[in-house]
């Protein structure tokens, strides 16, 4: 050994110390096969890995970690890998949403707890990108995130098709009887044809950008596919950076400032974002310390114009987005919406990485004077059924039922939803409002993605497409129509949307950020008093700790206990 670590490390309270304690932390790291020198004052890196065959989205990352090791080591760094839950949004039940700030918790604490300066954030699957960069964000050092990148565009018959957006038109169309369950299940293996996550503008697409537009992720962090080996090249070149940033103490709060959340939020519209992203930026804002509200969304998303042609908006897929030139040519198109001075994970400004981006597809990346749509953001709608907010996609919606009066279609439940929904006497027409109740943060617990509720067989059978569904629940970012989301308070809360009953009149003016339940108050007032709160799920465990603690969805919905971060101060030794 070399002497003791720079006290500006915070691994050197672990590794520098040349007694007792010093033995035990080096000596049974040791038994890995790592010799001296590197406790010699290198700073330590850790890999914060999402790895599981559960979660397929994130299968590949070994590799990744592998590829970030040896930049690390390349630079001078100490890599250590460790593992926190990984959060699969495909076969996780309830919701993978219901986990999300427990996965933060356990990054939180696994990173404070150990002799670590820096951190490298593996993530991909939708839940995985928002709970490690909240839980590293309470911890507030040199972090950085890669995201898995997209799979390959799926192929079926001479057609792209796309992970979710398909699985949902198939799906309408086997209930429609246009598609056979025999043509339902071919596409079932021609959709998902490599590693990565869903290669849509879905949630976790969404979350790849977002990384991208904060400046917590390395430029082509977006875009570039989970098996092109440009993603393995910035997971070198990530693990490098790490390092650096060690040494300059760039830590994430000089990264993720207000003005990094105002250009996540207008990258989200303008590539026609998930709706899911309203509820991690907000809850990522709590955690960093910066104000950041449901209001914002709506604020700062007014006039961005939606650029990418993309599904679940569109026609393409992440790879033609990805060869077309990426979020960099996104970002420079949007110009003065854009804060150029914005300081990134390589210690350059926005500005100085996106001022010369390519666009080599103006087909799939549009200019802001031939948008996809003209008006992209997430809209903020509040009346007496939502007066904390509800959202709703504009770019996902049917422009007809923007302004849209109809009767309420009532079901208590999920299941109460699928037990009704084929049955060809329910009382529903191209009119009606779909509203659907207790699925909301504690009302499920977990908020799942059932928001946007499939149309009737009867109506689909008509030819009709979408409807005006509601509820405190979230949606797929792969998923499309007319759909009011994240209604707040939800109705495990007593908030209004417990009080529709079948046959009360709704109306939605999304233009006018209206939602309106049109029963007198005084009627309200007695349904409200005949209400009574649903038996919660559990009453031990995580279940319990998530019910009692869980904020709405207008906040996040993070922990009450967690809004605010802890720093990474040194615990107490351990010997």
């Amino acid at each position: 050994m070399s002497g003791e670590m720079p006290a500006t490390l915070r691994s050197a309270a672990w590794f520098g110390p040349a007694d007792r304690d010093g033995f035990i932390h080096r000596s049974w790291m040791k038994n890995q096969g790592l010799p001296d020198h590197v406790f010699d004052g290198r700073p330590v890196i850790g890999i914060c890995n999402t790895w599981s065959e559960l979660t397929p989205c994130n299968a590949h990352f070994r590799t990744i970690a592998e590829r970030v090791k040896r930049g690390v080591w390349e630079a001078g760094g100490f890599p250590v890998e460790f593992p926190v839950t990984s959060l699969g949004e495909t076969l996780m039940r309830p919701t993978a949403m219901l986990f999300r700030n427990l996965a933060s918790m356990d990054v939180e604490e696994s990173v404070r707890a150990n002799p670590i300066d820096g951190v490298v954030l593996l993530a991909g699957c939708d839940k995985t990108t928002p709970s490690l960069l909240m839980g590293a964000a309470s911890c507030d050092l040199p972090a950085l995130m890669i995201s898995g990148g997209p799979m390959l565009n799926g192929k079926y018959r001479g057609q792209d098709i796309g992970s979710g957006t398909n699985v949902w038109s198939f799906s309408e169309a086997v209930r429609g009887g246009t598609m056979t369950m025999g043509e339902f299940q071919e596409a079932e293996s021609c959709m998902h044809r490599s590693a990565g996550h869903c290669m849509t503008m879905g949630t976790a697409s969404t979350m790849a950008c977002m990384v991208e537009a904060l400046g917590i992720g390395m430029p082509g962090n977006a875009s570039y596919p989970a098996v092109d080996s440009r993603r393995y090249t910035l997971a070198h070149m990530a693990g490098r950076r790490m390092v650096e940033m060690v040494r300059e103490d760039l830590r994430m709060s000089k990264i993720l400032t207000r003005k990094a959340f105002e250009n996540a939020v207008r990258a989200i519209n303008a590539v026609g974002g998930s709706t899911n992203a309203v509820l991690h930026l907000i809850a990522l804002a709590g955690r960093i310390g910066v104000p950041f509200k449901l209001e914002d969304w709506d604020t700062l998303g007014r006039g961005v114009p939606c650029l990418v042609d993309l599904m679940p908006a569109g026609r393409f897929l992440m790879e033609d987005f990805c060869y077309a030139g990426g979020l960099p040519a996104v970002l420079r198109e949007l110009g003065p919406l854009i804060h150029r001075d914005a300081l990134v994970v390589t210690g350059k400004t926005m500005g100085e990485h996106i001022k010369d981006a390519p666009c080599y597809n103006r087909e799939v990346i549009r200019t802001v004077h031939n948008p996809l749509r003209a008006e992209a953001g997430i809209a903020v709608v509040r009346g007496n059924l939502a007066p904390l907010g509800a959202v709703v996609k504009p770019s996902a919606a049917t422009p007809e039922l923007m302004k849209h009066r109809g009767k309420a279609v009532v079901f208590s439940s999920i299941e109460d939803f699928h037990a009704r929904i084929d049955d060809p006497d329910l009382e529903i027409d191209a009119q009606s409002v779909m509203v659907l109740q207790y699925c909301g943060p504690r009302g499920y617990p977990g908020m799942p993605e059932v928001g946007n509720m499939p149309l009737p067989p009867k109506l689909l059978k008509q030819g009709i497409t979408d409807l005006v569904r509601i509820s405190d629940a979230r949606m797929s970012g792969t998923a499309y129509g007319t759909v009011v989301l994240h209604v707040a308070p939800e109705a495990a809360m007593g908030g209004a949307l417990a009080l529709v009953q079948n046959g009360d009149w709704i109306e939605l003016d999304v233009e006018q950020r209206r939602l309106h339940l049109d029963v007198p108050e005084a009627e309200l007032a007695r349904r409200k008093a005949a209400w009574t709160p649903p038996a919660p799920p559990s009453n031990r465990g995580y279940y319990k700790l998530y019910t009692d603690h869980v904020l709405q969805a207008d906040q996040g919905a993070d922990f009450d206990f967690l809004v605010g971060g802890s720093g990474a101060g040194i615990p107490r030794e351990s010997h």
